[in-house]
């Protein structure tokens, strides 16, 4: 997926073309006022205010056709450089860009680009002429709020993308419905996984029944994989003090990501951030030896993050978070095995259980950045620490690169980058190394010596959190999800309900027995209907029952995007299933 903020031909045709969507605009509603109108990763967008006018797909056409004359006659794009007085002079009437102009810093040089009769503050860059705007397409159209805030008026969001050649912009247009089918949000609607409601809040998904099926198969496996390479699995409450996270180094450095305290007799009680503070606890609780090491805690933890409610976005950045979450406590010369186990259990995960391509992963060395003032102050820890994860990702021959400023606040990490279905980066597993929680927390083993040293604690997610995990699994999936994950593994089908329901549901019992996921399409709709809903449901095997299957005790079956039926004895059928649940 191209992204156009990053090219920067693209980036400037595209914000010049969102120069020629507000001329447009402007020609057609005179009135018209602008707020902003920036290049996105997907293109561009410009708020609008137009009074009491609501845009309709009508008006997209119009402001369209005005475009395409624009376009063709190709006005030349020219850039002013005013002072402060000139602009608030130019754009008196419009209440949006004088607030943009009196809130640029006093030594900016303010610019404005004309293109015929209409201009525009901005800061640039531009095309030389409309000319080179012409393949375009208004893509959707909203409601925002001004500046974000609820509070402000609602203005008319219009979004676009330009390309340079007629088959460039084809050719990404498909792109954009590929990925409408992705998006896990559309999938999540289709096959009734997941939804969020006004009443419960943003970022705050609510899981039916077959989402939730998802997503306990997903926990289980993980923690199953973790009990094979000794993890101890704990459970610890969501709320705690704030003077454990003062402690931790949480609250100086990570508060304003935290939900309000809650004052409770005499104590202020916050909700939980993440778990490590917890962890070190559950450490700490027991005297340890050097033998006892490495102590691997576990933990499928909800947490919660303050994020804004324009941040959150369907499964993939929500407020309340179900981290695949544990805590190493090792040794000094155990951190290299340590780490390369983790590793390891992200490619095992990722690419032999759920076989994903490993171009899609880079790895990276997250540091801190030259602003020390947003870490834990230990400059020889942060030095020795980043040394050691180089070391590690150096010896295992891994391919990385190195950015600053992507550290956690207590130290450094190895990030996983994958880039989704749809174009997204983001980080899922991570790794991280920290000397710091031990410190504060005083937490000590006792070595060969008898004396009293500190451990190092690795911290890692394998899943990350359940809800990003399956926003991931879906779009790259497209919704069709391995047998043993399927909400719904097997969805019988009678040709006839009249005469096949009992045969029906004598199958539906037996598979139940047998925990297999089935359900029973006993519905009035006609069976080539029903076998249609049953692939839009991503339903991995479908059963189709008629007058043979009855009279001769067999199961007839199709798999999902295959028209072939083919057919077994009961017994074999559950072997056939069984087996192929197995392998994953």
């Amino acid at each position: 997926m191209i992204n156009f903020k990053e090219d920067e031909y693209l980036h400037n045709l595209n914000h010049s073309c969102a120069h020629m969507l507000a001329q447009a605009v402007k020609h057609l509603y005179p009135d018209a006022k602008f707020w902003v109108g920036p290049v996105i990763e997907e293109g561009f967008y410009y708020d609008m205010d137009l009074g009491d006018k609501v845009i309709t797909e009508e008006d997209i056409e119009a402001i369209s056709k005005e475009m395409k004359k624009l376009a063709k006659d190709g006005k030349r794009i020219v850039r002013h450089e005013l002072t402060r007085e000139e602009a608030l002079d130019m754009f008196k009437d419009d209440p949006y860009k004088i607030d943009l102009i009196n809130n640029m810093p006093e030594d900016e040089v303010i610019t404005a680009y004309s293109q015929g009769d209409f201009t525009d503050l901005c800061r640039g860059g531009h095309v030389d002429t409309l000319k080179e705007c012409k393949n375009f397409k208004l893509i959707k159209f909203s409601g925002a709020y001004y500046k974000g805030d609820s509070n402000n008026k609602m203005l008319q969001r219009i979004y676009g993308v330009c390309l340079p050649t007629p088959e460039e912009l084809e050719a990404h247009l498909q792109e954009l419905e590929e990925a409408k089918e992705r998006d896990h949000r559309k999938i999540g609607k289709d096959q009734n996984l997941f939804f969020t409601h006004k009443l419960v809040g943003a970022g705050l998904p609510l899981f039916t029944p077959n989402g939730a099926t998802i997503r306990r198969t997903l926990e289980r496996y993980i923690q199953d994989k973790e009990l094979e390479q000794g993890y101890k699995h704990v459970y610890s409450p969501v709320l705690a003090t704030t003077e454990m996270y003062k402690i931790s180094g949480h609250w100086d450095h990570y508060k304003e990501d935290m939900f309000p305290i809650m004052k409770l007799d005499n104590e202020e009680l916050v909700l939980r951030p993440m778990n490590c503070p917890h962890h070190a606890l559950i450490y700490k609780n027991e005297l340890h030896s050097y033998r006892d090491l490495p102590l691997r805690i576990g933990e499928l933890a909800n947490v919660f993050r303050y994020e804004a409610s324009g941040a959150v976005i369907g499964l993939e950045r929500v407020r309340q978070i179900l981290q695949n979450d544990a805590h190493l406590f090792v040794r000094p010369d155990q951190i290299k095995d340590e780490v390369g186990k983790v590793i390891k259990l992200m490619f095992e995960v990722y690419i032999d259980d759920f076989g994903f391509s490993r171009d899609s992963f880079k790895f990276r060395l997250s540091k801190r950045s030259k602003e020390k003032g947003k870490y834990i102050d230990n400059d020889e820890m942060w030095e020795t620490a980043e040394s050691q994860l180089k070391a590690i990702m150096d010896e295992l021959e891994l391919d990385y690169y190195e950015e600053e400023g992507e550290a956690a606040f207590y130290g450094p990490k190895i990030d996983i980058q994958i880039k989704t279905a749809l174009g997204h980066d983001i980080t899922i597993p991570t790794c991280q190394l920290d000397f710091s929680l031990p410190e504060r927390f005083d937490l000590t083993y006792i070595d060969e010596n008898g004396e009293k040293v500190r451990p190092v604690v690795i911290h890692r997610a394998i899943l990350g959190s359940s809800e990003r995990f399956m926003s991931f699994l879906l779009e790259e999936k497209k919704g069709i999800l391995p047998l043993w994950l399927a909400p719904v593994q097997v969805n019988i089908v009678p040709v006839n309900i009249k005469y096949h329901d009992e045969y029906c549901k004598k199958i539906q019992n037996i598979l139940l027995e047998e925990d297999i996921r089935v359900s029973y399409d006993d519905s009035k709709e006609q069976m080539n209907k029903k076998i249609r809903q049953s692939n839009i449901m991503k339903n991995p095997i479908t059963i189709i029952i008629g007058d043979n299957e009855r009279d001769n005790n067999l199961i007839s079956y199709r798999l999902l995007g295959n028209d072939e039926t083919y057919s077994l004895s009961i017994d074999e059928f559950i072997k056939f299933i069984k087996e192929e649940i197995k392998k994953r």
